[in-house]
């Protein structure tokens, strides 16, 4: 299985610690990494503007004031941590693996990139929502590890709306092939594991969802290529778009999973007693 990974340049989790597991588990024939613009910035938050309003978008720009002062630090120390675990379990990726820096992954040398490589699977762990004309040049696809369950969690951040709509059991990571929609096309599969939502920040926990999953991941995607993987059936679920983090969901979330985290220590002693056999 011959792969390419596009990632950001200011996200060494993936540029480094998710390529060397692509690179153990398939031939890793690329890597397209993206700087983002200005301009491009710029245009996200037009489009989430036009999407919640800009009064609501107070509350984005106040969540991104938080996270700086308070979350950012333990953020970054956590990533560090999962970098270093990353670098231990996998080889250094080849001296001589090809690397295309650019600004978009739609760019004629992107494609141009991409079509010289011949990848069978591309994996997208990028701010873009790709064109048809890059998602369609691998055989087999381009699949992206979607921080959220699909199709209830779609687009950003779906980690954390489940949290902040006290949605636990959809935390998690939703492998899914891309198509010409935002998070529509077909799922391959869901991925999750223990987090602790009183201590952890979003981040961490969407991390976590994909990064203590990359062995499952790889098979997954080997079974996609090889034709025995089918798609999940989602038919008849809901499905809805979701964008930036609000401070007033995160403080809410992180009420309610003080308040869990409460119920359940006074649950606790009473279900150890209820269970003690009677004399």
């Amino acid at each position: 299985m011959r792969t390419v990974l596009i990632c950001q340049s200011d996200a060494p989790l993936a540029r480094e610690g998710m390529a060397r597991w692509l690179a153990s588990c398939s031939e890793l024939a690329g890597l397209i990494v993206l700087d983002e613009t200005g301009g491009r910035r710029w245009q996200r938050i037009r489009r989430e503007a036009r999407r919640i309003g800009w009064l609501r978008m107070l509350d984005v720009f106040a969540f991104r004031v938080y996270q700086r002062l308070a979350l950012a630090g333990a953020d970054a120390a956590f990533c560090r941590r999962q970098l270093q675990d990353l670098c231990e379990r996998y080889p250094p990726l080849p001296a001589d693996l090809s690397v295309h820096s650019d600004t978009s992954p739609n760019s004629a040398a992107a494609v141009r990139f991409l079509e010289e490589r011949q990848p069978d699977v591309v994996i997208a762990s990028c701010k873009h929502l790709l064109k048809p004309k890059v998602f369609q040049i691998p055989r087999t696809g381009c699949f992206a590890l979607h921080p959220g369950i699909c199709p209830e969690y779609r687009n950003a951040h779906g980690c954390f709306w489940a949290l902040a709509h006290d949605d636990v059991s959809k935390v998690g990571t939703t492998l899914l092939k891309i198509d010409a929609g935002v998070d529509t096309g077909p799922i391959y599969g869901y991925f999750g594991g223990a987090f602790d939502e009183v201590s952890e920040t979003h981040l961490m926990i969407q991390r976590r969802m994909t990064l203590g999953n990359l062995d499952a991941i790889g098979r997954r995607l080997r079974e996609a290529h090889q034709g025995q993987a089918r798609p999940i059936d989602v038919s008849g679920r809901k499905s809805a778009e979701w964008g930036q983090p609000w401070l007033t969901a995160y403080l809410r979330w992180k009420r309610q999973a003080r308040q869990r985290a409460r119920d359940q220590r006074v649950a606790s002693p009473e279900q150890a007693a209820a269970s003690q056999p009677t004399r």
